[in-house]
């Protein structure tokens, strides 16, 4: 039998009973049930139930087993009552009756509790790491980027890309990097730095004949961070493609990120249809160049209503070059105290402010209302 295991600990089904097996693993918890101990033993794959009684030759080590200790076991695969049957994991029709014990790593009272949700602060989360990635949610999140990038790496080889790497570090240059330094060693008083252009080692390796590349790439910023990106370090897809139009990168990379997103959305809808929108179209709509479409407002430039209207403040506006002014539909915003909050916002932006027009039913369909519906008059409104 092998040193530390037969089977991991999410093997085991009924078809195991009857089988000595041996088991390693971290001691989940710990439960005394009228003399009959039981274990949650846990590794990477799973958990399973451990037991040992008074009858059990390695019932003493086993009352001196406390939370997170490394233990090794041998035991005999018993058949679960039908009524302690647990559903939810892979080996809840089992359990493993205990014959002998090896403790491979005690462990002292520990500071981050594994088992259950508790949440803990921070700097004790990053100070006692190798407990706080040992807890379920972070093995998860953990196994979950190692799959995404697999799944990533597959889709682009499935789609005939090479992946290659470029140089992480290189000469430095005047205007290059100078926020990330290597000191060389053989050349006392020099220094490495990040590449100031990464794109010139891509740009090598295309004008060399390769058709098309990717990498995940590592990216290194001194920076503050962002919500989608961390402050020093993260990893992006990167690709080049010779011999293409925008559109066929946007044909090849949909894909990609559907099935990603597919595969790992947890039965999330995911759009077939990417709308495709120009900057200028975005700048106008949004006013962003990358906009949360969930958000159905759409922003209209409708400067020349108010063009030649005698309105002051609006035509003090239009006579600077390159202002405009833009409507924002607020379908159920029709009240007065949100106008006056609006209003105050885009003071605090450094604008003169923000007129508004309530449309309501009248007797005669849709009429408007408000300050600048009158100062306008009813054509222009």
């Amino acid at each position: 039998m092998h040193a530390f295991r037969s089977h991991t600990c999410a093997e085991l089904t009924k078809d195991n009973v009857g089988q000595t097996v041996r088991l390693s693993g971290w001691v989940h918890r710990v439960r005394d049930h009228g003399g009959i101990l039981f274990i949650d033993l846990r590794d990477h794959y799973g958990v399973t139930q451990v037991l040992a009684d008074p009858d059990s030759a390695a019932f003493k080590d086993v009352e001196k087993v406390r939370s997170e200790w490394c233990i090794r076991i041998d035991g005999e695969v018993k058949a679960r009552d039908p009524e302690l049957i647990n559903p939810k994991i892979p080996t809840g029709e089992v359990e493993v009756f205990i014959r002998e014990l090896e403790v491979l790593g005690a462990a002292g009272e520990l500071p981050l509790m594994v088992f259950g949700d508790q949440e803990y602060p921070e700097e004790t989360r990053l100070r006692y790491r190798f407990l706080d990635l040992r807890r379920e949610k972070m093995q998860k999140n953990m196994k979950l980027r190692s799959d995404v990038v697999r799944s990533i790496r597959s889709r682009m080889w499935d789609k005939g890309f090479n992946e290659f790497q470029t140089p992480i570090i290189t000469a430095s240059s005047p205007e290059g990097a100078r926020d990330f330094l290597v000191p060389s060693r053989l050349h006392p008083g020099k220094f490495y730095a990040l590449p100031q252009a990464p794109q010139q080692f891509k740009q090598l390796l295309m004008v060399s004949g390769f058709d098309k590349y990717f990498q995940i790439a590592p990216c290194f910023r001194d920076e503050d961070p962002r919500a989608d990106r961390s402050p020093t370090d993260f990893y992006q897809l990167d690709m080049e493609m010779s011999f293409v139009t925008q559109q066929d990168v946007f044909d090849t990379i949909q894909p990609v990120i559907e099935g990603v997103f597919e595969e790992f959305g947890g039965g999330h809808k995911v759009d077939k249809h990417w709308p495709q929108i120009s900057y200028k179209d975005s700048a106008l709509w949004y006013g962003t160049d990358k906009p949360d479409l969930r958000n159905p407002i759409k922003m209209q430039d409708v400067s020349e209503h108010f063009a030649g209207s005698g309105f002051a403040i609006f035509a003090k506006i239009l006579e600077q070059d390159g202002t405009q002014i833009r409507a924002i539909p607020a379908p159920t915003g029709g009240s007065r105290k949100f106008c006056d909050r609006m209003n105050k916002f885009a003071q605090e932006q450094g604008l003169p402010g923000m007129g508004y027009i309530f449309w309501r039913d009248g007797e005669n369909g849709m009429e408007a209302a408000g300050p600048l519906a009158k100062n306008i008059g009813p054509e222009r409104t």
